[in-house]
């Protein structure tokens, strides 16, 4: 019984997590801003983190947390040369 549970819990937060990315993507494609485009590109890689994580829990497999903590670390690195980007107009001084 209970396994059955978790099996919906992880396959209605993963419709939901790809809705989120859906809505995100329309952001960063129509967003008016630099800054609202980079906040989408954040939500996106954070949702399929997220993604990553739930087909983990629901495989029971270890390489997809491997694979979301990379695209976290790569997620967070390029967050930051993007601000970096914005703020100054160059990433390497």
């Amino acid at each position: 019984m209970s396994a059955v549970i978790i099996y919906t819990a992880v396959a209605i937060s993963q419709f939901m997590l790809v809705v989120a990315m859906a809505i995100a993507a329309i952001r960063m494609f129509r967003g008016p801003r630099a800054q609202d485009r980079i906040i989408g590109l954040d939500t996106i890689y954070i949702n399929a983190m997220l993604l990553l994580v739930t087909f983990g829990i629901g495989t029971g497999r270890v390489i997809y947390f491997e694979a979301a903590l990379v695209i976290g670390l790569l997620g967070f690195v390029s967050t930051v040369a993007l601000a970096k980007f914005l703020m100054r107009g160059e990433v390497i001084e």
